[in-house]
């Protein structure tokens, strides 16, 4: 599905269907540019500026000149306005442009996929699969770029497998994150999750749940986790900024009940954003 409205750095409003990159980007030849993806509540996108935030930490950490204050924030202002979608998904990238050339943004709105209510519904379906921790500073840990091609060889494994999405654990079967989320399981009234220390993304939803939990009741503990840790929860979710909070019903084959964690703090959750 195209964008509904795309906006570009000095060109301001363009066709979706319009080339914008030219042919020898790094963004496209390397992978080198840097992206977020956020949610649109009430035509107010969540946590934008800890987005914008995280945009420009993984622009550094890429070697990319981070954009401009205020260059992207005018360029979402823009598409969301064209796009005239109260509820959207937005997708912001910033790429250092051909060699020689001008880093530039880029800023997608789109409709939220129809797909994630029915998977909340049903649950999620996990296959554990081995990556190497990315803890060391060229394996560029915590940052969010646009080389993607291992997270869909991943999903397209788990798939594979018979299962919706993968949890990623390293070569000692420690638990790191999801191709595109975080993972989270409870113990009574305790949330687990993976420690920042281990080289995995710090989700904006991640963060809203360090937050969330304790005024809905739950104490977290961050650490590093053997995935025994893991199958041995009560109640497994993930957390993303387009999915949100999604239970999870299976790992490996092994199943797991849908407990009250993910439904209090996905409530939660869409009460902070303005959702309701």
């Amino acid at each position: 599905m195209r964008p509904r409205a795309l906006a570009v750095s000095g060109r301001g409003l363009v066709d979706p269907a319009e080339p914008v990159l030219a042919a020898d980007d790094e963004g496209f030849t390397r992978g080198r540019a840097a992206f977020e993806t956020l949610r649109v509540y009430g035509g107010r996108p969540f946590r934008l500026a800890q987005h914008l935030e995280r945009l420009r930490r993984s622009a550094s950490i890429l070697g990319v000149e981070p954009p401009p204050a205020g260059e992207i924030e005018e360029l979402v202002e823009l598409a969301l306005d064209a796009a005239e979608l109260p509820d959207a998904a937005l997708r912001l990238y910033w790429t250092p442009g051909p060699p020689g050339g001008k880093p530039f943004g880029l800023v997608f709105v789109s409709p939220v996929p129809d797909t994630f209510e029915p998977l909340r519904a049903h649950g999620l379906r996990l296959a554990s699969l081995e990556v190497p921790r990315r803890q060391q500073p060229w394996l560029l840990p915590g940052s969010k770029s646009v080389s993607y091609a291992v997270n869909m060889a991943v999903e397209a494994e788990a798939k594979r497998r018979g299962a919706d999405d993968a949890v990623f654990v390293d070569e000692a079967g420690i638990v790191l994150e999801g191709p595109t989320t975080n993972i989270w399981w409870r113990r009574d009234d305790v949330l687990l999750t993976p420690s920042l220390t281990l080289g995995i993304l710090a989700g904006e939803t991640r963060a809203s749940m360090l937050e969330l939990a304790g005024p809905c009741r739950f104490r977290v503990e961050e650490g590093e986790y053997p995935l025994q840790a893991l199958l041995d929860a009560e109640e497994i979710f993930t957390t993303s900024s387009l999915r949100e909070v999604m239970p999870v019903v299976q790992v490996d084959g092994r199943p797991f009940p849908r407990g009250h964690a993910a439904a209090s703090l996905q409530a939660a959750l869409r009460r902070e954003a303005g959702a309701g």
